[in-house]
């Protein structure tokens, strides 16, 4: 049975707001509605000038990091961290709708250092070179 986005979203944060917490972050909203692709629901949390947005509507979707001004979707931090390596978890392939909220936890806490601890300069060197790598056409960023 499908579950209303807003209540996956509530529980997946749940999931996530140890390792946010331990950083510093706090929950600061969330809110749902109706859009031309169906139901949806979005959540953010914040510290100082960092913001860590994400987006559930199917599944979990959009994670988009934010520090200052600099900002940078989930894949594009991982890819400028590791490159092809890909030993990121999210996102990931399974029917549990939770399982996207554990493994965005696990590269949170295993992966995002520059952004959770406060690190700019590393953060926005990862910003650059996604940048880079986003002007790629996308069947040659392909390993």
């Amino acid at each position: 049975m499908n579950r209303p986005p807003i209540e996956v979203m509530r529980e997946g944060c749940t999931i996530l707001d140890p390792v946010m917490s331990e950083h510093g972050f706090c929950f600061t909203d969330d809110h749902s509605g109706r859009g031309s692709g169906g139901d949806y629901a979005s959540a953010a949390y914040v510290n100082a000038d960092r913001k860590l947005e994400i987006h559930y509507r199917y599944s979990l979707g959009l994670v988009t990091y934010h520090f200052g001004q600099t900002c940078i979707d989930h894949e594009s931090y991982m890819h400028a961290l590791l490159g092809d390596k890909r030993d990121n978890r999210y996102p990931g392939f399974s029917d549990d709708p939770l399982a996207a909220f554990r493994d965005l936890a696990y590269d949170l806490q295993n992966l995002a250092a520059a952004f959770l601890e406060g690190d700019f300069k590393q953060f926005s060197r990862c910003a650059a070179a996604a940048e880079q790598w986003k002007k790629i056409p996308g069947i040659a960023r392909l390993p």
